[in-house]
C-alpha cells in the first residue's frame, strides 16, 4: 500500500556528468583531454558552456549523446547511463530522449521541411498515427508557414527553425547546441537564439549551449568555461 502522504521522490537531473574524461590525440602527435569532474543540469534549465576554439565544447556534446565513448566517467540523461546502452539500443534512447542543434543544420536534402521532421519522429514513443499533427503544429509555432518546402526553397532562418522543430519533435528531455549562430550575422543570432531558448522552455527540455561570443552571456543565467587543460 502506498501511503499518499509520502514525499514524492525527486525526478532526475535532465543531464548528470561524473568523473568525465577523454583524451584526443591530434594528427600532428599534439593530445588534449576533457577532464570534467561533475555537471548538472535540472530540468528545463539553460546552461552556457563557453570557451575558445580546441577547449572540446563539440565534442564534450558528443560525449554527452553518446556519439563518442568517454575512456572514463558517467554520463545520464534523464536518469539514464547512456554509455551503458550499446548499438541500436543508444540510437533509439539518443532520438527519442535528446535533441541536437549544429552550426550547419544537416536538413535532409531533397525532403520537405514536415520530412525533416517526421524523420526525427521515428524514434518518437508518439503514436504514428499522431506524428504529421506534431510535425506540422511544431512547424507552425516556430513560423513554417510551407511545411512542404525543401530546403533549399527556404531561407537560411527558415531551416534553422526547421532544424529546431527536428530537435524538438520527440519532446526531448536536453537539447544540445553547437555553435547554433556562429554562420548567423549578429542581427539573426540574437532572433536564431530567442528562437532556441523559447522554444526549449515551451517544450520543457533542458538546454545546453556551446559557444565562444562573449554578448551569449547576457542570455543565460548559468555559464561554465571550458578551459584547455
Amino acid at each position: 500500500m502506498t501511503d499518499s502522504a509520502s514525499p514524492v521522490a525527486n525526478p532526475p537531473a535532465a543531464l548528470s556528468v561524473e568523473g568525465l574524461r577523454f583524451r584526443h590525440a591530434g594528427s600532428t602527435g599534439g593530445a588534449w583531454t576533457i577532464d570534467l569532474p561533475a555537471l548538472e543540469l535540472a530540468h528545463g534549465e539553460q546552461v552556457l558552456l563557453e570557451g575558445g576554439s580546441g577547449t572540446g565544447k563539440s565534442t564534450l556534446l558528443l560525449l554527452i549523446a553518446g556519439l563518442l565513448d568517454p575512456d572514463a566517467g558517467r554520463v545520464r540523461v534523464g536518469g539514464t547511463d547512456v554509455h551503458r546502452l550499446r548499438g541500436s539500443r543508444r540510437d533509439r534512447f539518443r532520438g527519442a530522449h535528446l535533441g541536437m542543434i549544429f552550426q550547419t543544420f544537416h536538413l535532409l536534402e531533397g525532403f520537405t521541411a514536415v520530412e525533416n521532421v517526421l524523420a526525427a519522429l521515428m524514434f518518437s514513443e508518439l503514436p504514428p498515427a499522431e506524428h504529421r499533427h506534431r510535425a506540422t503544429s511544431l512547424l507552425g509555432s516556430l513560423g513554417i508557414d510551407r511545411p512542404d518546402a525543401r530546403p533549399d526553397q527556404l531561407s537560411v532562418g527558415q531551416q534553422q527553425r526547421v532544424a529546431v522543430a527536428r530537435a524538438l519533435a520527440c519532446r526531448p528531455v536536453l537539447v544540445l547546441a553547437d555553435e547554433p549562430t556562429a554562420s548567423l550575422d549578429p542581427a539573426n543570432a540574437a532572433a536564431s537564439m530567442n528562437l532556441i531558448q523559447e522554444a526549449c522552455r515551451e517544450n520543457g527540455a533542458a538546454l545546453l549551449c556551446t559557444s565562444h561570443d562573449p554578448s551569449m552571456k547576457e542570455r543565460f543565467r548559468r555559464v561554465l568555461e571550458l578551459t584547455k587543460p
